[in-house]
């Protein structure tokens, strides 16, 4: 980044601006998820520089008509003014100088697809956690400029299969790297690849899978494969995947239909594509969120003759699951993970609490100390979240509708109100229920200028952003899953991720967490698969209690941990086997 340097001449008093004779290079944005474009005030006679920060508000008034949807991902020309360019240069101004940085709208190739009516209706009947996409968002993991639809290319791995379809096959070796890392903080799972390699558990099993593509899910995806299993996968969301995890994946023979910034049009084709092939049929499924479920139903009905078993994680999806459960449609055995201690207490709690500020802080850069922060449902997920941003000295106020939740945020200290009371004055909105409409049009009408609006439910049915695609409201994108919604008086709303999952849509989630979840699904996949005939009829089922506590077994020696024994007696006294399981099913942990 190029800079000025004020030298004073002692001898007569002069002072005067020098500039470096080879300014040096360009700091590269390559490697950075985003940074943000800044305007830079220069005066003649101050060497200061004084940095205006682009996403800043302007005040509340001010003309919603000039206003217009940006794309920061575009860059000035060679030799034009980069005063507000991406890669943040500073050019010298001879006054205070206050730009509004202008750029090209929006044009992604794979928003140039024609959504089809009937594909729309299709996603709004399920979880539409991944569907309805209003505008692009680039990978901050892909700094390539080729913006040709993956659907349209035609692709290769080293071993001259075809069977894959992601953003660009040459990542491959920078995606393998990050797997490679996640490895290391994802213990059980690697313990159960090396003790359950050679017994190959998983021998014969067909998986068709539809969850979040990162590093921790390729983790999970080639110890299934380890175990014997065959894999196609898909992305439960348009915005989760990691392209260049997706790209190491292909190279190592797995079938993977998936890329950051699909269009809903593309988020079916993919699935399709995973679960409509010639000479192979899936026997088992690992879904999240159940978009992968309802397809198959939906489209391809008769595979559940030869499918064993449903594998489903999210609230989302194993609502679906009780659903056709009691309907009587639910025609194979399926394993609820989402329930699960391991899922609830750890995946749920402990991830939220450290990556809800991660999100929080990649999209708007703000200081929580002291912001008034509402967060609709106090389940394990809202519990993180108002732990961690009470933590950072946020003041916290928590909606709720059970009254045994509610009276445990009471006990923690937080208030509990009605979202109506406090839409007014709070900075943030953050909603984590897994139901719909929780955030309506006539809350976001009355929210302040600048209030910061997200969602950290699988769902983006939680948040009505469906009533801000109206022509009064004008929408502004700042930078990557950062949109700006201006009312006509000149209110800005900040919406991330377009309401859909804050943590995968806009940063990361622990990987050690994730080993926790994926362990259990894994050993799900491995019950369902091997239990003999009759064990589990068509009906919706937790975890085995010895499963869970077997996970967790997994962990323990990451922290060097070590677990009393009970004594013959002991045992006997409490009526438990020594081995566990050591709490009945009905427990509250």
């Amino acid at each position: 980044m190029s800079v000025q340097i004020a030298s004073v001449k002692m001898a007569d008093m002069e002072l005067r601006d020098v500039k470096s004779e080879k300014p040096p290079e360009s700091l590269s944005v390559a490697a950075v998820p985003e940074v943000p474009a800044v305007l830079v005030a220069v005066s003649p006679t101050e060497p200061e520089i004084s940095p205006i920060p682009a996403l800043s508000l302007p005040m509340k008034g001010a003309p919603a008509s000039a206003m217009k949807r940006t794309d920061p991902t575009l860059r000035p020309k060679d030799g034009g003014d980069e005063a507000g360019s991406p890669e943040g240069a500073v050019s010298e101004a001879p006054r205070t100088v206050k730009k509004q940085i202008q750029f090209a709208d929006q044009k992604r190739e794979f928003n140039k697809r024609p959504t089809k009516i009937g594909r729309r209706s299709l996603s709004r009947s399920i979880s539409q956690s991944s569907t309805d996409s209003y505008s692009s968002a680039a990978s901050y993991t892909d700094s390539s400029d080729d913006e040709t639809s993956p659907r349209d290319k035609q692709q290769k791995n080293s071993k001259g299969s075809s069977d894959f379809c992601v953003k660009n096959i040459k990542q491959a070796e920078f995606g393998r790297r990050e797997i490679e890392i996640a490895e290391q903080e994802m213990p059980a799972l690697m313990a159960l690849r090396k003790r359950a390699q050679g017994e190959k558990p998983l021998a014969g099993a067909k998986i068709v899978g539809c969850t979040h593509i990162t590093a921790q899910t390729a983790v999970l995806i080639e110890t299934l494969g380890a175990l014997g299993a065959q894999c196609r996968w898909a992305a439960c969301n348009i915005y989760s995947t990691l392209n260049e995890v997706a790209a190491a994946l292909a190279e190592n023979g797995v079938a993977v239909f998936s890329w950051k910034g699909e269009s809903e049009d593309d988020f079916w084709w993919c699935i399709d594509r995973c679960v409509n092939v010639e000479g192979w049929q899936p026997n088992m499924i690992l879904d999240d969120g159940g978009d992968l479920t309802h397809w198959i139903y939906k489209k391809y009905p008769n595979m559940f003759k030869k499918i064993k078993g449903i594998v489903e994680e999210s609230v989302t999806g194993v609502h679906r699951l009780y659903q056709l459960s009691k309907a009587g449609k639910l025609c194979v055995p399926a394993m609820n993970v989402n329930d699960s201690v391991t899922k609830q207490k750890f995946d749920n709690l402990y991830c939220c609490r450290e990556s809800i500020l991660d999100g929080l802080k990649r999209t708007t850069d703000m200081m929580f100390g002291g912001k008034q922060v509402v967060v609709c449902g106090y389940g394990e997920v809202g519990k993180g979240c108002c732990a961690a941003l009470k933590a950072m000295g946020s003041i916290v106020y928590v909606t709720e509708i059970d009254p045994i939740c509610a009276l445990q945020a009471c006990m923690d200290g937080f208030r509990l109100v009605k979202l109506n009371e406090v839409i007014r004055q709070v900075d943030i909105v953050i909603t984590c229920t897994g139901n719909k409409n929780v955030v309506t049009r006539e809350h976001l009408d009355r929210m302040k200028n600048g209030c910061i609006v997200c969602n950290m439910g699988h769902s983006n049915t939680e948040i009505d952003v469906a009533s801000l695609r109206t022509p009064e409201l004008t929408w502004e994108r700042v930078r990557s899953q950062v949109d700006h919604v201006i009312w006509p008086d000149g209110k800005r709303m900040v919406l991330l991720a377009e309401g859909r999952l804050l943590n995968l849509s806009c940063s990361t989630v622990p990987t050690f967490v994730l080993s926790i979840t994926a362990t259990t699904q894994a050993l799900a996949l491995i019950e369902l698969y091997n239990a003999p005939e009759g064990r589990y009829k068509q009906d919706v089922y937790l975890l085995p209690k010895k499963m869970d506590e077997y996970v967790a077994s997994l962990h323990l020696p990451t922290f060097d941990a070590h677990l009393t024994e009970l004594s013959d007696e002991q045992a006997k006294y409490l009526g438990l086997n020594k081995n566990g399981p050591f709490k009945p099913n009905y427990y509250r942990y």
